[in-house]
């Protein structure tokens, strides 16, 4: 029987590392189940835990007659932390090995939350700008046309960080970076640069995007966490939005000073230049997760991961396939591979699959939608099919990448037990629950538990 400082210890240790993994991006099926494994390891079996996209809750009650002991937590920061979202999930590893125990692994958390980052701020801001430039060398811009992608996003980051210290809501922030990209493709172009600016706004629309978590969210609503994915959505929907209107308003500015911004035509970019796109893809991955604190171990894998669903997403749209299956194709293969590779680099998934699939967000069909919806020539409906086919490319990756690690991992019987109550794969923590050894004689069993119970962490794959 645990002493109720061990349980309160136990609760609040398991509260903490679920609030790491759910700022961090992770869905709330691994959140729970992390959750669930760490705390059944620790002597607390079967507790009750509550999810949500804001709080977290934990009870546990040892028998009837007991009183309940409930502890919450609200989840105050929301930023992409790979390095965070690494370290805890070896940490949970580590636990389940009884390679550390329980002080051991709460002191260890709290180095892990209380400590900065390595990398300096000024190369993340560094590694956003080389994002925008892969994405702009993607999809075939001139060296000024990378140039000054490289330099709007420099710019969007500066001005989103100051805007933060502010405490602005990230809305706002959206909308200034979209205003910003816009800007710099107007002044672009009124200073008549032999560019395509609309490049330049397109590649600015995939870093703005990049933050947006469309993957946890479909996640969530895929394994059954209804009011956790009603929240993601909305959050998305919000930050998509300011994106929309950061960069209407700028095109509706450029319409009333004249200054023609252009259109993109997808046709200039085809199968003659796939090396060049997946080149691009490869850089634009690598340097968001390098931007978000991925493992550098992982970067060259997420690079090449990238590469490859480029040239599979853009080989199958070259046989006239609709642009949302190509996408979903390609992010399928992705989620699939990410599993045997976060296994050898020890990283979860979710670091290998949400930067792969970033150079395929839908910016161009963003673009293309806001610049036929401001155009008083165009039908307004094509400008609608263009925003429509954004968002169904968005649902396209996040289900793609799911479906993959479905098929990916493999389901044995510990892996049932432990996913027994939940709904989908995991992109964060282990597969395998507790593994059980047979009874040795000669030695009675212990009140609550099996004898010879060994618990241990096992890697993805």
């Amino acid at each position: 029987m645990l002493e109720p400082k061990e349980v309160n210890l136990t609760i609040d240790l398991c509260l903490r590392i679920g609030e790491v993994l759910l700022s961090s991006g992770a869905g709330a099926a691994d959140v729970t189940a992390s959750m669930q494994v760490v705390a059944r390891h620790l002597g607390l079996r079967n507790p009750d835990l509550d999810v949500t996209f804001t709080h977290l809750s934990m009870s546990w009650q040892a028998s009837p007659e007991d009183q309940p002991v409930t502890h919450s937590r609200l989840i105050t920061r929301r930023e992409i932390d790979y390095a965070d979202l690494t370290a805890v999930d070896h940490l949970v590893r580590d636990l389940l090995a009884d390679r550390v125990d329980l002080r051991e692994a709460r002191a260890r958390l709290a180095r892990l939350v209380s400590s900065g980052h390595r990398t300096p701020r000024w190369q993340v801001t560094i590694a956003w700008g080389v994002m925008s430039a892969g994405v702009a060398t993607q999809l075939g811009g001139a060296p000024l046309v990378v140039l000054l992608a490289f330099v709007a996003a420099i710019a969007i980051d500066r001005l989103q960080q100051l805007m933060a210290r502010r405490r602005l809501p990230a809305f706002y922030r959206q909308v200034a970076g979209g205003a910003i990209a816009t800007v710099i493709a107007v002044a672009a172009a009124a200073a008549h640069l032999p560019v395509d600016t609309s490049l330049v706004v397109t590649a600015n629309i995939v870093m703005l995007l990049a933050g947006v978590g469309f993957m946890g969210a479909i996640q969530d609503a895929l394994t059954g966490f209804y009011v956790t994915a009603g929240a993601r959505i909305t959050e998305a929907l919000l930050a998509t939005a300011g994106i929309i209107a950061g960069i209407s308003g700028g095109l509706s500015v450029a319409r009333v000073v004249g200054v023609d911004v252009g259109r993109f035509d997808p046709a200039a970019v085809g199968l003659k230049s796939l090396g060049l796109m997946a080149f691009g893809g490869a850089v634009c991955a690598a340097a968001f997760g390098f931007a978000t604190y991925a493992p550098h171990r992982a970067l060259a894998p997420i690079g090449l991961v990238a590469a490859t669903a480029m040239v599979i997403s853009q080989s199958i749209a070259a046989q006239r396939v609709g642009g949302p299956w190509s996408v979903a194709l390609a992010a399928l293969v992705v989620g699939m591979v990410s599993w045997s590779v976060s296994g050898r680099l020890r990283v979860p998934p979710l670091v290998i699959v949400v930067p792969a699939v970033v150079p395929l967000l839908p910016g161009l069909s963003i673009y293309r939608g806001l610049a036929l919806l401001s155009d008083d020539a165009a039908i307004p409906s094509e400008g609608l099919l263009e925003m429509v086919t954004a968002a169904s490319i968005a649902i396209a990756l996040a289900s793609g990448v799911i479906l993959g690690e479905y098929i990916a991992q493999p389901l044995k019987r510990e892996a049932r037990r432990l996913e027994s109550r939940l709904a989908g794969p995991r992109l964060v923590g282990p597969l395998r629950g507790p593994r059980r050894r047979p009874r040795r004689t000669g030695r009675p069993d212990l009140p609550g538990s099996s004898a010879g119970e060994v618990r241990e962490a096992s890697e993805p794959g």
